[in-house]
């Protein structure tokens, strides 16, 4: 079956939502087989066919969102190599709308009922954006604790929207980043 195929990406967006509403209630490793297909509704012929493990939905979910988080990062950049803070557009800003649209993903992983795992997995994926921006590269033997300061700047404003249970609008979220990068500058 080819993966562009409209079937296979309904079953896997079954199986990846279906996974989310368990995640909500109990630790990954505890999710078996059984109870992701019947929540699924699919049976394990199908998720067989897709996957070897449970654990491995997980990882080609989280790496869609991370793909997306990625997109969403590098947006103000498609049209400049660097960006100038003090001219920076709050509309071109993407994260927050990432953050919105896979609201549900990020409750479970900012939850403090879960493993931190999830919190380093989220981390590593956005310093990894950051070690690709080409503002830092004369930062010389602090740019790894730069990047790490960078990513967990981020992580602290996405953990205190999801706090306000994301009331707040993405273009509000979108001018705080801005109006707090400038006064960091």
């Amino acid at each position: 079956m080819n993966k562009n195929d409209l079937r296979v990406i309904k079953t896997k967006q079954g199986i990846h939502q279906a996974l989310l509403k368990l995640l909500k209630n109990k630790p990954l490793t505890h999710i078996k087989v059984t109870e992701l297909c019947k929540e699924a509704k699919i049976n394990r012929g199908t998720f067989y066919f897709h996957y070897e493990e449970v654990g491995d939905v997980f990882k080609q979910f989280f790496e869609e969102i991370m793909l997306d988080l990625k997109d969403s990062y590098n947006e103000p950049y498609r049209h400049h190599n660097t960006i100038d803070i003090h001219t920076l557009d709050p509309k071109t800003v993407r994260i927050f709308h990432h953050i919105k649209k896979y609201e549900d993903f990020y409750k479970i992983v900012l939850s403090q009922d879960v493993s931190t795992q999830y919190y380093y997995m989220l981390f590593d994926e956005i310093r990894s954006n950051f070690m690709t921006d080409k503002n830092t590269s004369s930062l010389g033997d602090i740019t790894p604790y730069f990047f790490s300061y960078t990513a967990n700047a981020i992580i602290g404003l996405i953990i205190e929207w999801y706090r306000h249970d994301f009331r707040e609008s993405v273009d509000d979220m979108n001018e705080l980043f801005v109006g707090i990068m400038k006064m960091k500058m």
